[in-house]
């Protein structure tokens, strides 16, 4: 071999292995101790995943009362980190033609002909370009008084024209997949995708025998709260997981995990960015960003503003198959815990983090940044 082929090996070496490496607990200590001392937070899980090898860190109690350590078996309500979930169980009923996103919802849902989700197609709900708004209104507690509010809305701006961050959107994304699967929509969660990705300890409803594993989650003023149900709380926010499954189904989304190739495809399909809404790229559920990527962009795509005022949203045409070399990120809340996840394709590096106290956004992102710089650089 002459040196230049020896050089150009080398390199292509360089790029095809990670450079990542596992953190030292020192490290991660002294991003994650700070952070609980400043919002009070009882309890935090974090796990890595560096090429395949896991790391896990526990911090503190799951209950102020009992006392019990945060463990790998600790479930915590993943908020919003759901909404990945609802949209690769709506890739999986897509991919076995049980439906399609480029249908109107109307289409799925009889009693919606004639109103505006004859124009909102699935792919709108998977992006969270419907128009819908964030929150079920407080004056609708059943089924009935959901339809009836979806029959008489009316989008603000053109379908497909804004970023409207939305419960009622991937709700009723929900919806429409567990009627195409004649499941109901928990069920099909709990006895196809959830086992489907080798996720044996997570659940849509905490069954009796887990319940001592159940972290209690604490709200802003420190008082016990756990999510209480509610219209679409399942397609939306419904799942409660623990570290040891959820960097497992962050190692399945970079194919570092086996699973079974139907699940495969349609955890690859959720890759897909359909959507450029301000600085980040819009997947199905998932965010993404091209990697590497300044932490001031990450906490702009994040922070309140971005869930809560929605922004312009340009179709990505045709849409962008997954990037490698991408940061993709979903934040998770309920009223007393705190998610957030990231994994890095090209990198093979995915963190998890786990909380059961509220607190905001920016500060999950910046710790898990740091986290993420502590493993993507290579051993001294």
């Amino acid at each position: 071999m002459t040196k230049i082929n020896r050089l150009a090996a080398a390199l292509l070496a360089a790029m095809i292995l990670p450079a990542g490496h596992a953190a030292d607990k020192a490290d991660i200590d002294a991003i994650i101790q700070p952070l609980m001392q400043k919002y009070g937070v009882p309890g935090m899980a974090i796990a890595v995943s560096v090429d395949g090898k896991q790391q896990f860190y526990h911090y503190g109690v799951a209950s102020k009362q009992t006392g019990k350590p945060i463990t790998n078996q600790t479930l915590f309500e993943i908020g919003s980190l759901s909404k990945t979930f609802t949209a690769t169980l709506a890739a999986y009923a897509q991919n076995e033609g049980k439906l399609s996103f480029a249908e109107p919802a109307s289409h799925y849902l009889p009693e919606l002909r004639g109103s505006a989700f004859d124009h909102v197609s699935l792919l709108n709900l998977a992006t969270h370009t419907s128009g819908l708004p964030l929150f079920v209104p407080d004056q609708v507690t059943n089924d009935a008084q959901l339809m009836a509010y979806y029959r008489q809305w009316q989008p603000t701006h053109a379908v497909g024209s804004y970023r409207v961050y939305s419960n009622l959107g991937v709700g009723m994304l929900g919806m429409i997949t567990a009627k195409s699967l004649n499941q109901p929509f928990a069920q099909a969660m709990e006895t196809q995708l959830l086992p489907g990705l080798g996720m044996n300890h997570s659940y849509v409803n905490v069954p009796a025998g887990q319940m001592d594993n159940y972290a209690q989650g604490y709200n802003k003023q420190d008082q016990p709260v756990r999510v209480t149900p509610g219209p679409l709380d399942a397609e939306a926010y419904g799942i409660k997981s623990n570290a040891q499954d959820l960097i497992r189904y962050l190692e399945a989304n970079m194919q570092v995990a086996k699973v079974g190739d139907k699940w495969r495809k349609a955890l690859a399909a959720t890759h897909t960015g359909y959507f450029q809404a301000g600085v980040f790229t819009q997947d199905l559920m998932w965010e993404s960003y091209a990697y590497p990527v300044a932490l001031p962009k990450l906490i702009e795509g994040n922070n309140a503003g971005m869930i809560m005022n929605g922004a312009p949203a340009t179709a990505i045409t045709p849409p962008q198959q997954q990037q490698t070399a991408a940061w993709f990120n979903k934040t998770g809340s309920t009223g007393g815990f705190s998610t957030y996840a990231v994994f890095i394709p090209s990198q093979k590096i995915a963190v998890v983090m786990l909380a059961n106290k509220w607190f905001p956004n920016d500060d999950r992102v910046a710790a898990s940044y740091r986290i993420v710089q502590a493993l993507d650089k290579p051993k001294p």
